[in-house]
């Protein structure tokens, strides 16, 4: 899943322009959810887990669905969803369901064209809004603004640690900022690498400064900059940013953290060469493969982002993202798209469990099989979870996003300072 969310970034934004032809383009007529004669699906050609359980589903459960309306899936590749939603869109000719954009954008505007589905309205008058998981339903809201996309994929977002290597140094799980602080010290003091992290695309690194945002400040903190009421310019917004440099000046992301990359990450904690590796649910099939995990699943442990100090935020408030979710054509819906959508909602999270060992934003009712510990652990820990929170560039410019991110490994290398590191990103945000 994680090349999913990383190539996300390459995706097409809809400008100003985009939006507006959008809009005029679908104030005309289109078919009526009646003309529909098969659940469609246009989506990224990489998300194989999601096409694959939907023709499962068709099928096993949802078999009488799918004979009604059979399942038709469309792929193509991730950099051209947006660029292929927009042409739909415009000839009022979108699929049932369809990948939504790279960025919140798109979605937005197709909505306010009337083109998106308002699936909570629509699944609480099917009566399965109680199948789809609070904290799924609030990370979509953050998202989006209102509860208008399928969570096919749910993925958390944590500190993965090494529980021997803690066990050796008789770390104790840290469950505030300044215990992980003094934990990767000991680690350190014991030669040990105390955190892996992928400087060389940055987003890993910026999650923890987002982590601690969230912590200190809320997990409404990075909404209020997108919204104009608060700027990453301000002395809390910066004093994260300088919580993370302070851990790269100390060397807890040992040497040459700006030339390693996702693989060479999660290869140095999976061999046991670092202790802690902040990265999200996603990485679940590493941590259970004995052929990547040479340390052992038994020996993976997960923590949330630990509280600070007098901070506003909690820990049990889990970063979360719903990967590159689907949305529902609104001017295609009828009764039988509403069967299907009423039946994947029931099934599916149990189905992709059992079936593909991933999680999702649908609750996981019926048979799941047996998974494996750490798969239970995350699937828990989201049934456990009310209040998500985003990652640090989800509501930013396409822009402020490249920035944020090719600066982040010179932000814990101490090549810039955390307040030019905010004022770089804040500067995008102000030109759009």
């Amino acid at each position: 899943m994680h090349k999913t969310l990383r190539t996300r970034r390459i995706a097409l934004v809809a400008t100003a322009a985009t939006a507006s032809l959008l809009l005029s383009a679908c104030g005309g007529g289109s078919a009526s959810g009646s003309d529909v004669t098969a659940f469609t699906l246009t989506i990224n050609d990489d998300n194989h887990i999601v096409q694959q359980e939907l023709t499962a589903l068709g099928k096993g459960s949802c078999a009488s669905q799918n004979k009604a309306l059979p399942l038709k899936i469309q792929t193509l590749p991730i950099g051209n969803v947006d660029q292929k939603v927009q042409l739909l869109a415009g000839q009022n000719a979108l699929p049932v369901q369809f990948a939504a954009g790279g960025t919140p954008q798109l979605t937005k505007t197709l909505d306010k064209a009337g083109q998106v589905l308002d699936l909570e309205k629509t699944l609480k008058d099917l009566g399965v809004w109680n199948d789809i998981q609070p904290a799924a339903v609030k990370t979509v809201e953050n998202l989006y603004g209102k509860f208008n996309v399928m969570p096919y994929q749910f993925n958390i977002e944590g500190i993965w640690y090494n529980k021997k290597l803690f066990a050796d140094q008789g770390i104790a799980v840290p469950t505030t900022y300044d215990q992980l602080v003094a934990a990767a010290a000991k680690l350190k003091g014991a030669g040990v690498t105390a955190f892996s992290a992928d400087g060389k695309d940055g987003w890993p690194l910026t999650r923890l400064v987002s982590g601690y945002i969230y912590r200190e400040l809320g997990p409404d903190a990075l909404k209020a900059v997108a919204d104009g009421k608060a700027k990453l310019t301000d002395p809390a917004y910066v004093k994260a940013a300088q919580a993370i440099a302070d851990l790269g000046k100390a060397g807890y992301f040992g040497k040459g953290v700006g030339s390693i990359d996702y693989d060479t990450a999660s290869q140095q904690f999976l061999t046991g060469k670092a202790a802690m590796y902040y990265m999200g649910s996603w990485a679940l099939g590493d941590f259970n493969d004995p052929a990547k995990n040479k340390i052992g699943a038994d020996n993976v442990g997960f923590m949330p982002f630990p509280t600070v100090a007098g901070g506003k935020g909690s820990a049990d408030q889990i970063p979360a993202n719903v990967g590159l979710p689907v949305a529902v054509s609104a001017k295609s819906y009828d009764a039988k798209v509403g069967d299907w959508l009423s039946c994947i909602t029931k099934n599916y999270g149990a189905a992709s469990l059992k079936d593909q060992g991933t999680v999702s934003g649908f609750k996981p009712s019926g048979d799941t099989g047996t998974l494996p510990p750490l798969t239970q652990t995350v699937q828990d820990t989201i049934t456990r979870t009310t209040t998500s929170t985003l990652w640090f560039e989800a509501l930013f410019t396409t822009k402020a996003t490249e920035t944020s991110q090719t600066n982040a490994a010179s932000l814990v290398t101490g090549n810039i300072s955390a307040k030019d590191f905010m004022q770089k990103i804040q500067a995008d945000l102000d030109n759009g």
